[in-house]
């Protein structure tokens, strides 16, 4: 990206927090200019201040001129809508010749795109925040090492979750809301599914939180961990197809 170049973030609320202060300060370095929407226009200025390469614009998301003209003068889109609202964008990051970059997992409208995506020449990098993530990334890290080394994988668990800083520790249920509420409340509805010596396990919605393992961390101690939706479906991503355990 050269100077002036324009970013483009669709989504300003609790998970776009760390990421508008991180464009806030690489776009005063680079002179960048980044625009920030949300149908919520305060939430966008409490965010980013006084920043003068950051602009604030409200829209609502489905309104199609409105976004595709953002889109048009964007060289790169991030996206931080709810899921269900990233077909819309990646709709017109391809009609347009835009690169796009999300958190959300990679659904089946996403998956559909992906011959038209690279017969384009796009940059379409979803899965790319936390969880999912920094767990890919970490966790391809240490298999690569492992399989330079010639070991042999047999079991591969990854446990991801944000906990509360201990000074900011302060409520029974040592939990603080960083995300969308609604998300607390329909976390596990997609079910698990994943190996365990060498057997498939599938668990439905009521069962996921139930007789939930448990990980000891130091300095922590003992924390609980539930399954979290396919993880079949990253064997062959993650080159783990003859796990044991995955």
């Amino acid at each position: 990206m050269g100077e002036s170049s324009q970013i483009l973030l669709f989504g300003a609320g609790k998970s776009a927090t760390a990421l508008i202060q991180y464009l806030a300060k690489k776009c005063a370095q680079n002179q960048w200019i980044c625009t920030i929407v949300d149908l919520d226009l305060a939430s966008i200025q409490a965010k980013i201040g006084d920043s003068q390469n950051l602009h604030a614009i409200s829209i609502d998301i489905n309104d199609e001129n409105a976004r595709k003209s953002l889109i048009d003068n964007a060289e790169v889109v991030i996206s931080l809508l709810p899921p269900v609202l990233h077909r819309l964008v990646a709709i017109d990051c391809l009609l347009l010749n835009k690169h796009l970059l999300t958190a959300s997992y990679i659904d089946d409208s996403m998956k559909s795109m992906e011959k038209d995506i690279e017969k384009a020449g796009l940059l379409f990098l979803c899965e790319m925040g936390l969880d999912p993530g920094i767990d890919h990334m970490s966790a391809m890290k240490i298999i690569h090492e492992i399989h330079e080394k010639e070991g042999v994988i047999h079991s591969f668990k990854s446990h991801c979750g944000g906990l509360v800083a201990p000074e900011n520790d302060t409520n029974p249920w040592h939990y603080k809301i960083s995300w969308n509420p609604r998300n607390i409340v329909t976390a596990g509805k997609a079910g698990a599914k994943y190996k365990e010596n060498n057997q498939i396990i599938q668990k439905d919605y009521s069962t996921v939180f139930s007789n939930c393992g448990e990980v000891t961390i130091k300095g922590l101690g003992k924390l609980a961990y539930y399954p979290n939706r396919d993880s079949i479906s990253y064997m062959d991503v993650y080159e783990l197809n003859n796990a044991k355990t995955f």
